[in-house]
């Protein structure tokens, strides 16, 4: 008699894929996928989410226990889609919440496809094939930026943060070599633009250097770093004998598409080489998870047009490609395929212009006496990570032989062409205003006026709303305005009436120290349309003239100071 175990293999076994070819078995598991899709199919609404929203309990999941017994894989199928359910729907041509994009059907079979065979990245033995495909998408990126093939080299990671923890780690070795062995016992320094991704402050903290390393440059009112207050500080800072572990510029930032004059910072790094006499050379890392995209544009002919962009469409493309162009520059670029390179969480990839930096990185050989025997390709050896996934670089590569160069030119023009006509929509009513007017990409942030302080958007008032401490009470004022406007528009939105969008607390501080509350347009959908853009503009009207008639009947003049 078999042991009781026996019998419940035998179900295990099921629910696997099946090592050998099994045609009936294989049926099955297309079955079990296509259930899961007509399950989710089914949540779908004319709402941007999958079925009602559902109040999670916290409490009840925190005390979740294992159950005794198993189960079937179309239980679990249901179970595993009810978490679906509330969802937001971020190709909905009504979500514009975030730099979250919708991701292509190839590169979701590309994360399936890893998903199903499970390569580790750290090792051709383990990955085979998949290690050429991280090799195949790094190469045509390292192309795509404008690094020398023959002497660029990547590896997909854990996100932006990612990107920019390994740009800033090889810094630190070139800054205080040997660091990775003894630890740091200098002090060093890192660069960084107010509004640039505030990873750089965790990054600092979990290698060491300390989270109050991290100097945060204010920027210009084009929301680019400020050339002259970063040269000050980096110049204070090797008068002082610190080391500079790296200057991260910001080549798209998250809430304005701000980018930084990548060129204009290398100068400044090369400069300061050669007048203290460093003895190495600060590493310039492009934050440029966001614009690396746009690198398809530089060739682009923007006199001959031939995608026949619109011309203020055409004029924001140029306009980011003039900086973007400049990537070739940075010693090391962080690039995210699931922001601006539409594929699933998490396609993340770190760029540096010549392979050796990489070198900085790697353990001894007899630190890993288990791995490593075969292959020649072996990039654990000096990655942060033990095990990294085949998803990342199959979606990305799926997209590129998707989409080529025209396709995500069309993609990202369009992106832009519905951001620079929501911009125009909202220029035509006197009682908003754009605040990212100089910066081009798909996002729009806005701030808007109560019914008779349409004043306050002529560029003068603005100016001295941004600039005038005597204006602080009235700032503060209008953006507890912003916030009321935006809580409406989402409740429209979430009632199937509106567009769902997102709010920021700090777009970027006045000049006398106080955040500026704006509501933000983050346009990633192909599906979004003219329609799309105008709703906006009528929930944001329709929401001033709610606020105006409950300013009107509050009793406790609580809301009428927004339009004294």
């Amino acid at each position: 008699m078999a042991a009781p175990y026996r019998e419940l293999i035998q179900n295990i076994r099921l629910a696997f894929p099946q090592p050998t070819s099994d045609r009936i078995h294989d049926s099955y598991l297309v079955h079990s996928f296509m259930n899961a899709l007509n399950q989710v199919d089914a949540l779908k609404m004319h709402l941007p989410m999958l079925g009602a929203v559902v109040e999670p309990n916290y409490e009840a999941a925190r005390h979740a226990g294992l159950p005794s017994d198993m189960s079937s894989v179309e239980e679990v199928t249901s179970e595993l889609v009810g978490y679906l359910r509330g969802m937001t729907v971020v190709g909905h041509p009504r979500t514009q919440q975030n730099v979250i994009c919708p991701p292509t059907i190839p590169s979701v079979i590309g994360v399936l496809l890893a998903a199903l065979h499970n390569p580790n990245l750290g090792w051709d033995e383990h990955s085979r094939l998949f290690a050429l495909a991280e090799v195949e998408a790094a190469g045509i990126t390292a192309g795509l930026v404008g690094y020398d093939q023959e002497q660029a080299a990547g590896l997909f990671t854990f996100g932006g943060t990612g990107t920019s923890l390994y740009g800033i780690r090889i810094g630190l070795e070139k800054a205080c070599p040997g660091s990775l062995r003894r630890g740091l016992s200098e002090e060093a320094v890192l660069f960084v633009a107010d509004t640039g991704h505030y990873c750089a402050y965790s990054i600092a903290g979990w290698i060491g250097m300390g989270s109050d390393q991290v100097v945060s440059i204010p920027t210009t009112p084009e929301n680019e770093i400020d050339l002259r207050l970063l040269e000050e500080a980096a110049r204070k800072a090797l008068k002082e004998g610190k080391k500079i572990a790296a200057f991260i510029a910001t080549m798209g930032s998250t809430d304005a598409f701000g980018v930084d004059d990548l060129r204009a910072i290398v100068a400044l790094r090369d400069a300061l080489v050669e007048e203290f006499d460093l003895p190495y050379r600060p590493h310039v890392h492009a934050d440029a998870v966001i614009g690396w995209a746009w690198s398809v544009f530089n060739d682009y002919d923007f006199e001959k047009n031939e995608l026949g962009f619109r011309p203020r469409t055409l004029r924001a493309l140029a306009g980011a490609c003039r900086q973007i162009r400049h990537l070739p520059l940075a010693d090391s670029v962080g690039v995210d395929f699931h922001k601006t390179g539409f594929t699933p969480y998490i396609s993340s990839l770190i760029l540096v212009k010549d392979y050796k930096d990489l070198r900085l990185l790697k353990r001894d050989r007899e630190l890993m006496p288990y791995l490593y025997h075969f292959g020649e390709y072996k990039p654990g050896m000096y990655t942060l990570e033990t095990s990294r996934s085949g998803a990342g670089p199959m979606a990305a590569l799926a997209n590129y032989q998707l989409l080529g160069v025209q396709g995500i030119r069309a993609l990202i023009g369009h992106l832009v062409e519905m951001a620079q006509l929501l911009r125009e929509h909202l220029e035509g009513h006197e009682g908003a205003i754009v605040l990212n007017r100089d910066n081009f990409g798909p996002v729009t942030l806005f701030r808007v006026y109560p019914p008779g302080k349409e004043v306050l958007t002529t560029f003068t008032n603005r100016r001295k709303e941004f600039t005038d401490p005597a204006c602080r009470d009235a700032m503060l004022a209008y953006n507890d305005y912003n916030r009321k406007v935006s809580a409406y528009v989402h409740k429209e939105a979430m009632a199937g009436r509106g567009v769902l969008l997102s709010l920021t607390d700090c777009y970027r501080h006045t000049t006398y120290g106080e955040p500026v509350v704006a509501m933000k347009s983050y346009i990633m959908s192909p599906f979004v349309d003219e329609e799309s853009v105008e709703i906006i503009v009528e929930k944001v009207l329709e929401a001033r003239e709610q606020l105006r008639k409950e300013a009107a009947a509050d009793k406790n003049q609580k809301m009428l100071h927004w339009f004294a």
